[in-house]
């Protein structure tokens, strides 16, 4: 289960559900190979990690994640009547480029279109997507109940892929980011090898939260291998030395990212996203640093 106390809610549109935590706080050990070329990739910011902040000043808080160095932002809970926190998508994006901005990818609540199976809501999705020129449309959480066993991981798996191809006709890709709950077992696979396999390669991609992904017990590294060229984006967030179940600020926690980043290429990375869930100093400080040993120590 999260912690309450260092967990807030995984995204303000969705139920939080209980998350079970699959593992031990041992790291995957991580091989070596050919590093990218420097500069590779653009370093962005998923903006729910100064959700705190965002709906009571969306410009200063933009101007100032864009002061930090950072180049792309991630959105989080855009809605056709909320917009982006009460900003309409084209006031939103003159606010990005203002700031030499760009939004690749945005996380949109899918759970209704999952259950229900009704594209029409999509759609709205899509458009404030399209607004934002984004690349990927991305599913940020399963409610619990749309993932009970494994015909529901097979279930949400065709969803997807409905979902993907009306994405694609807005010149779109549906992308997905994982939480741990896709690596519980089911026999001899997961939810997450269910949905990796029986979605649409072409339209469906894959953001890699490799927090939560270590905090399982897996290795990275194992599923850039197993599925080249899936994995377009990766939320890049730290591991408390102390504590694996809070994050701290890039490179000063346990996560080997170095390691990581050389198998950039053979994930199919093109959008490394910081992402901070949790916070021990001012968070335009912590936002600040990681992007500082991101841009001296990977890219």
């Amino acid at each position: 289960m999260y912690n309450s106390k260092t967990m807030n809610s995984r995204r303000n549109f969705i139920k939080q559900a209980g998350i079970a935590v699959a593992g031990a706080a041992l790291l995957p050990s991580f091989a070596c190979s050919s590093t990218p070329a420097a500069g590779a990739h653009p370093i962005g910011l998923q903006l729910y990690t100064l959700r705190e902040l965002l709906p009571k000043d969306v410009k200063g808080v933009i101007e100032k994640v864009a002061k930090a160095g950072y180049k792309e932002v991630e959105t989080y809970g855009y809605t056709a009547d909320a917009g982006f926190w009460g900003l309409d998508a084209k006031t939103f994006k003159g606010l990005l480029d203002a700031n030499g901005l760009k939004a690749p990818s945005g996380h949109f609540g899918l759970d209704g279109f999952i259950k229900s199976g009704n594209l029409d809501e999509v759609k709205p999705l899509i458009e404030g997507a399209v607004a934002l020129n984004m690349e990927y449309l991305t599913c940020p959480y399963l409610d619990a109940s749309l993932r009970p066993d494994l015909d529901g991981f097979k279930k949400v798996a065709a969803r997807l892929n409905e979902a993907a191809e009306l994405c694609a006709k807005s010149g779109l890709q549906l992308a997905y980011h994982n939480h741990d709950f896709e690596f519980t077992k089911y026999g001899d696979t997961t939810g997450y090898e269910i949905l990796l396999e029986e979605t649409d390669k072409k339209n469906v991609q894959f953001e890699m939260d490799l927090y939560w992904v270590v905090r399982s017990g897996n290795d990275p590294l194992a599923l850039f291998a197993k599925h080249p060229g899936r994995f377009v984006m990766w939320h890049v967030k730290d591991m408390d030395k102390a504590d694996n179940t809070i994050n701290t600020e890039v490179g000063s926690g346990k996560i080997d990212f170095k390691s990581i980043y050389k198998h950039a290429k053979e994930s199919g990375l093109k959008h490394l996203i910081v992402e901070q869930e949790n916070f021990s100093k001012d968070p335009f400080v912590s936002i600040k640093q990681s992007f500082d040993y991101v841009n001296r120590e990977l890219v």
